[in-house]
């Protein structure tokens, strides 16, 4: 029986299972895992995050169009334009791919930091716009002032009354291009979901009503009015209802038409930021988001068309910020399974006596005797005499070889039972697969690759690579290799993965994890010195695949160097260390020195040998 893993949920038709494997929706469609095991030819071990350019085009691609589709069915005069916040990933190759994919449309980008306005000034096109946002001093205004001297269309967002002022003296003391200015809002509106925080009236950002009449009156007294394009707001990245973004449109385009009646000739855009959501859910029950991108094109451009019609003023151009949904799907953080808790109870495993206690003779009978039609009643038994025998142990009444065998041979009455009973689900069956779930260990840090699991309880879409064509019969809990009880993904009755049971002995067993292409790797921390994962650029054509841009996760080395430690000393001080152990001979030393140097070269996940 095929497993989906609620592919039709949050997959957006950019994966499809075929053949047990899943592979990539796309031209000649390779399986992801013959992609992995082709990275781990070239001798990298660990996770890996594989990167897909085709689906950051595709993203943009299908926001242009349904807003540009709402325009003209709505007969709406502004225009559609949009940048994407670099904040959401700033890696490079992340970067150079939206820029790439965004050259038709004048697609452009968003900054919120000074190395991201550096960033902004150097990759986006001339001609395409810049935006920036979040608290600036009087140095980062005047890079905006830079920018626009090189020929940027550059808009620098007020987030208060001060921002505007550091403005005013820039223009005054030097002789750059004064950039577009524009002001963000704060909404009575409030956004939904977790970061609905970002909207209403105790929002981080934004200007109150009569603050925006203050900075109404400051750009005209210092002759800057002409400079001001754009009104913004944002109530919150992931909105998962349409409505707050409705009453927060009638809201601004309200204020926008005032503004435009008082005399703001040069305003002539509406910014309505990001919060476009993306769906991460693999089950029904909880999807978050209510609305589609259709509709969400066609309330936005609606809504404002209706506003100024009713008030007699121009339709703005509408410009939206939402980097989620350009690039959560393009990652996938691909990362093999270590180890199994239970793996080590095999049969082989197990050490009979001539003479056993009378309770390990009845799981022995029990193991024997197991049918589809008795497995339930047979389960309950083992976990019984489990349950006693391990009390025997405490009591001193058997020995650690008994206690061997009775959990051997219990586990292998579960593995068969479960196997027994996997097409015919049963409210027991599930009851005892969660009872009697697995392990399993994750060679990933959860904390650095995502740390929104972590931090937000958010879940990502997890399934295997291969054996889809098999029943996963083992409830699943998720371990990663951080020494922190926290480093793990919990098994969740409510949203359940189940996953295979395999013997890591004779086969290997890799879990994708999807959409973790935003905010997971800029987010990411270094907790327990591991790096960010290897990653490589896939390139897919008719005829097959690629791996660009392939670039391995740090080496100790260059861990510790991040962190300021001298390189040179730490081997130094190895060195020292050798050369002075009583327990090194000197014909060692070379030998252990040589060892401990391959190792400090390799990156900091764990190494399997297969």
């Amino acid at each position: 029986m095929q497993q989906p893993y609620g592919l039709e949920i949050w997959g957006d038709q950019n994966f499809l299972i075929r053949d047990g494997k899943a592979h990539i929706n796309y031209k000649s469609s390779p399986a992801l895992l013959d992609i992995a095991n082709h990275i781990r030819s070239e001798g990298i071990r660990g996770p890996v995050i594989l990167r897909f350019p085709h689906l950051i085009t595709k993203q943009i691609d299908t926001l242009y169009s349904h807003f540009n589709r709402a325009i003209d069915e709505n007969s709406y005069r502004g225009v559609f334009k949009a940048v994407y916040p670099l904040k959401v990933n700033q890696y490079p190759e992340v970067v150079r791919a939206i820029v790439d994919a965004g050259k038709p449309y004048r697609y452009g980008l968003e900054a919120g930091s000074k190395a991201e306005l550096i960033l902004a000034m150097a990759y986006t096109p001339i001609g395409s716009p810049v935006t920036v946002n979040g608290f600036k001093d009087e140095e980062m205004i005047t890079m905006g002032f830079l920018a626009a001297q090189m020929g940027h269309s550059i808009t620098l967002t007020i987030e208060g009354i001060g921002e505007l002022e550091s403005i005013i003296e820039v223009a005054e003391k030097t002789p750059y291009r004064v950039p577009n200015i524009g002001i963000r809002i704060r909404l009575h509106s409030g956004g939904s979901g977790i970061w609905a925080k970002s909207g209403g009236m105790q929002a981080k950002f934004g200007l109150t009503s009569t603050e925006l009449l203050e900075a109404f009156d400051l750009l005209i007294k210092h002759r800057l009015l002409s400079r001001f394009t754009m009104l913004h707001f944002h109530i919150g990245s992931q909105m998962e209802e349409i409505a707050p973004l409705k009453r927060a449109l009638r809201e601004a385009g309200n204020i926008y038409a005032e503004l435009k009646r008082m005399g703001a000739d040069a305003l002539r855009a509406i910014n309505i930021g990001g919060g476009l959501s993306v769906e991460y859910a693999q089950h029904p029950a909880k999807r978050v988001r209510n609305y589609s991108l259709k509709e969400f094109a066609n309330d936005v451009v609606f809504l404002l068309g209706e506003i100024m019609k009713t008030k007699g003023v121009e339709h703005p151009n509408i410009v939206t910020e939402s980097g989620r949904f350009i690039t959560a799907s393009h990652a996938v953080l691909v990362a093999p399974v270590l180890e199994l808790f239970s793996h080590d109870y095999q049969e082989r495993s197990l050490k009979l006596k001539s003479e056993n206690p009378p309770l390990i003779e009845e799981l022995r009978s029990l193991n024997d005797l197991l049918t589809s039609g008795n497995s339930i009643e047979f389960l309950h038994d083992a976990l019984d005499h489990l349950e006693s025998l391990l009390k025997l142990f405490e009591l001193g009444y058997i020995d650690l070889q008994d206690r061997s065998n009775a959990e051997i041979l219990v586990h292998t009455i579960i593995k068969k039972a479960l196997y027994l009973k996997k097409n015919n689900q049963l409210p027991e069956v599930e009851r005892l697969q969660e009872r009697l779930q697995e392990r399993y260990l994750v060679n990933s840090s959860f904390f650095q690759s995502m740390p929104d699991y972590w931090g937000l309880g958010q879940q990502f879409p997890v399934m295997p690579l291969d054996r889809l064509d098999q029943s996963a019969i083992r409830a699943a809990s998720l371990w990663d290799i951080t020494c922190d009880s926290d480093g793990e993904i919990g098994f969740n009755p409510g949203a359940p993965l189940y996953l295979h049971d395999v013997d890591l002995d004779t086969e290997e067993y890799f879990l994708g994890f999807f959409n973790i292409g935003a905010y997971q790797e800029t987010l990411g921390m270094h907790h327990n010195l591991f790096s960010h994962p290897s990653e490589a650029t896939v390139e897919i054509d008719d005829d097959g695949f690629c791996c660009n841009n392939m670039d391995e996760a740090e080496d100790i080395l260059e861990i510790l160097d991040n962190l300021e430690y001298d390189p040179d000393a730490v081997l130094n001080q190895l060195e020292s260390r050798i050369a002075e152990s009583e327990f090194i001979t000197s014909e060692e030393n070379r030998d252990t020195l040589s060892t401990l140097k391959r190792y400090l070269a390799q990156n900091g996940y764990l190494r399997t040998t297969k």
